[in-house]
């Protein structure tokens, strides 16, 4: 039987498929509790810190309420009012966090290269589970939502289900790469149909690609790249268009040192999403998959430009139920990670 005591989860590809169905079975039992006002503490007076290098609304209150619904305290860390923005290591930073509660969670997502490294690197330094709150190479906890919030609306049977991860245009700032990233190496290992559709050069990194292809192989769904939105749709189950940067642009951010330097990438990675606005997700779109098809979105979604009102406010939109499920796989990461057996 699966066992995550004290394991890591950083991507969801270093889990097992039993590893991942405990996940699974406890975010249900868990939810399910929850909607029956039935207490879970299964962390009594466990402290798990919550590290972040980047701003966040439903990450962080599922975490932060999930952990009071388990019974411990989620204690809030804004790295930039930390000893980190005056360099201190992962390691040492790891050291000192994992001497004074039971598991810490990170998110550090928008610099290629960065994010994943540094939670590894604290991984190896520590004795507490190190947990992925958005890096840049994955978003486990959201594609774990997002795979428990398809279940509820398919079944757990996906073999067959064609899902379009497809890029969308957004004004907003230059999106991190790792929910796609996520999605394709997560749902391919369940026997899906996978489209990934973007315009030239927004890639996603070499690896994840090739992990999405291997998965395939194994589960006998399928994988493609195409850059046709339109094709992407064609007969899709579940249509999950977001926006995301510019790959070669997202790379040349680690060497921006100033806040002018950073800004002057942020133009040029807008400035480069303008020339695809033509890339949303609206009704037109939407009649091209499938009269049951779903959309989702891990939010917040740019509201006329990666979608429009009728789609997001629509009935075929589950993004509000796939946002609560965050919750729900919050809590059953951290109690199945921070404890022998959740029940």
């Amino acid at each position: 039987m699966a066992n995550l005591k004290g394991k890591d989860y950083i991507e969801t590809q270093d889990l097992s498929d039993d590893e991942l169905q405990l996940l699974l079975d406890t975010s249900a039992d868990l939810k399910a509790k929850f909607r029956r006002g039935e207490p879970t503490q299964l962390l009594p007076h466990q402290t798990a810190f919550l590290l972040f290098f980047d701003k966040s609304t439903r990450t962080r209150n599922a975490f932060e309420a999930g952990m009071t619904q388990l019974g411990g305290h989620a204690h809030f860390l804004d790295a930039d009012v930390t000893q980190i923005s005056h360099g201190e290591t992962p390691a040492d930073t790891g050291k000192i966090l994992a001497s004074m509660g039971h598991g810490i969670c990170i998110r550090h997502d928008l610099v290629l290269n960065e994010g994943n490294k540094y939670m590894r690197e604290m991984a190896e330094s520590c004795d507490v589970p190190i947990i992925n709150m958005q890096c840049d190479v994955d978003h486990p906890t959201q594609t774990l939502a997002d795979l428990l919030t398809i279940q509820e609306k398919f079944g757990k049977n996906l073999k067959g289900l064609k899902i379009a991860v497809s890029w969308a245009f957004a004004p907003s700032y230059a999106k991190p790469l790792s929910v796609p990233q996520g999605l394709i190496t997560l749902m391919t290992r369940y026997g899906m149909d996978v489209t990934l559709a973007h315009p030239p050069g927004y890639n996603l990194i070499d690896r994840t690609v090739a992990s999405a292809k291997s998965n395939v192989a194994k589960s006998g769904g399928s994988f493609q790249i195409v850059d046709d939105m339109d094709a992407a749709f064609k007969d899709a189950d579940i249509v999950y268009p977001k926006s995301w940067g510019v790959y070669d642009l997202m790379l040349a951010r680690q060497a921006a040192k100033t806040k002018e330097e950073i800004a002057d990438n942020q133009k040029a990675c807008l400035a480069k999403n303008a020339e695809f606005k033509g890339w949303i997700c609206d009704e037109k779109r939407m009649k091209l998959a499938k009269p049951g098809a779903v959309y989702m979105h891990c939010l917040p979604a740019d509201r006329g430009s990666e979608v429009t009102d009728a789609v997001i406010d629509g009935p075929q939109s589950i993004v509000f139920p796939e946002a609560e499920n965050r919750l729900h796989t919050a809590k059953a990461i951290m109690a199945c990670t921070m404890r022998e057996r959740p029940f």
